[in-house]
């Protein structure tokens, strides 16, 4: 029998302490200052994902480090940094360990505290999260894994955008960091010969924030409080005056605007259908002889986002949604069907110890932050392994965001296509391990999150490729362990979720980066 990954084992530990608290605290686990290996100072030749052209937001030229203005920051700069407080000296030490980093922490928080579905009325309907009033009952949003995925995605793509466009600036300015030029300023940061104007931290806190108020509103404080941090922290560091972080930030809400307009068109805001629709699809299964999904809960709770496959991929167009989609699974009433569900009683009726580990460190269920996030949490752990700089660091989650993001929108679209039901529909014997998710079965999504992941994070970290492929294969047979999946629906999603981070390769070898 296969064994976990002993080093995930402790890592789920900490998911799980994670997912129980739902208040925003801060991350206390050591990682080193950031400290890059190389540069990427022409990272402003970059291909950007949603912005056009650096030449669209026309940062105006800096003081000349030897003018008035700019000796009266460096003074201002002096005396801040002489005087710092030890909260400030615990803001600096959380943020310098890079800022990319510490947003992805910080979404991943946000979507744990976010996935918990609404409760039902008194009168057995369901009430449905609202932007418009996102502190009533329900909070808004309901993080479910399809929002989580776009949600890490536009972020992602927003930081690197911005952080590409600010490149773009520092190499055409060439502005020095304060303690370049004159040096009695000893900052509390890596040094080194990278252009300070823009600030890259105020690049990537103005994005973020504005991003971060769109799709978590209800925690608009909290996110304000966490971007004033990371600007502020370059200044009481000695990194960047005051100037830096004024031109860095309005480029990264100038950015933000972009991505923000791109995600209000993408079709989000109808993925959630209505009782027409949801009715049809039922309808439509029946008509073609299938045993339709129907909701287990009580009262039956709508499904999930059933016209979320119609979203607006980052990778491809909507056509090659559909291409991609994979053929049907077997027959309600096929010998092939009746297999499989065999299959899955065999391993709910008889779980391993083995098997139950990897079922609940898989499981990302509610109050998690989904199985996306999991992943980007796994390409955490490697990426601080290589010291890349900030741009790499957002281009790397850029495009595994993407790919994640893609990867929702083909299964949701397959699943909705095919509306198949869940095992323990077709045989009332089957009890699940784990909870069984409220929309249909094929394909699956850890499967198909899993296989687009391990595809672009082995291309990106190819020493580790063979073990990104086996997590995932393993991430695919939890839902199978379980009794939420069919061995079909594990095996189409893999390989359909290999298909969509092979797109995200693609677009990696050709956006100047390599």
């Amino acid at each position: 029998m296969k064994k976990i990954f002993t080093p995930l084992i402790a890592f789920a530990c900490l998911c799980s302490l994670i997912s129980c608290n739902k208040e925003i605290e801060e991350d206390n686990e050591h990682y080193e200052a950031l400290q890059p290996n190389q540069l990427d100072a022409d990272a402003g030749t970059w291909k950007t994902f949603i912005v056009a052209l650096p030449s669209d937001f026309p940062v105006p030229a800096p003081a000349s480090p030897t003018s008035a203005a700019y000796q009266t920051e460096l003074n201002e700069l002096k005396s801040v940094t002489a005087n710092l407080t030890d909260k400030q000296k615990n803001i600096i030490n959380y943020w310098k360990v890079g800022s990319v980093l510490r947003w992805n922490e910080i979404m991943r928080k946000l979507v744990a505290k976010h996935n918990l579905p609404p409760y039902q009325n008194a009168d057995g309907t369901y009430p449905v999260p609202s932007a418009a009033n996102p502190f009533s009952y329900p909070v808004f949003p309901f993080s479910n894994p399809p929002y989580a995925a776009r949600a890490y995605s536009y972020v992602s793509a927003a930081q690197y955008d911005a952080l590409v466009v600010a490149y773009h600036y520092k190499k055409q300015y060439n502005r020095a960091a304060p303690y370049k030029v004159d040096t009695n300023i000893k900052p509390l940061v890596a040094q080194n010969d990278l252009p300070a104007y823009p600030s890259e931290d105020a690049v990537v806190s103005g994005a973020t924030l504005e991003l971060l108020k769109l799709l978590f509103p209800a925690d608009i404080e909290y996110i304000r409080s966490k971007a004033e941090e990371e600007k502020n922290f370059r200044l009481w560091s000695g990194a960047n005056v005051k100037s830096d972080l004024v031109a860095g930030d309005s480029l990264g809400r100038w950015v933000a605007r972009k991505v923000i307009a791109r995600a209000k068109t993408d079709g989000m805001g109808t993925a959630g259908g209505n009782q027409a629709i949801w009715t049809k699809l039922e309808t439509d299964c029946r008509e073609r002889g299938e045993t339709p999904w129907l909701s287990l809960e009580s009262p039956k709770r709508p499904p999930m986002l059933p016209l979320y496959g119609n979203v607006k991929p980052m990778l491809f167009s909507s056509a090659t949604v559909v291409s991609l989609r994979p053929g049907p699974p077997p027959a309600t009433n096929s010998p092939k069907m009746r297999q499989e569900l065999n299959e899955v009683l065999s391993y709910t009726k008889n779980p391993t110890r083995d098997n139950m580990k990897i079922v609940n460190f898989w499981a990302d269920g509610a109050g998690t932050y989904t199985p996306p996030g999991h992943w980007n949490a796994i390409a955490t752990q490697e990426f601080v392994k290589h010291k890349y700089s900030e741009v790499r660091w957002a281009r790397n989650y850029a495009l595994l965001n993407a790919a994640l993001m893609d990867a929702a929108i083909v299964c949701w679209n397959t699943k909705y296509y095919y509306f198949n039901a869940r095992p323990c529909q077709l045989d009332p014997a089957i009890k699940t391990l784990t909870g069984v998710p409220n929309f249909p079965a094929y394909t699956s999504g850890h499967s198909t999150f899993s296989g687009a992941a391990a595809t672009i994070l082995g291309y990106l970290l190819p020493a580790k490729a063979h073990e990104f492929t086996a997590m995932a294969q393993e991430a695919s047979l939890s839902r199978l362990y379980g009794g939420i999946h069919y061995r079909a629906d594990c095996e189409a999603g893999i390989e359909t979720g290999n298909k969509i981070g092979q797109y995200a390769i693609n677009r990696a070898k050709t956006d100047g980066a390599e």
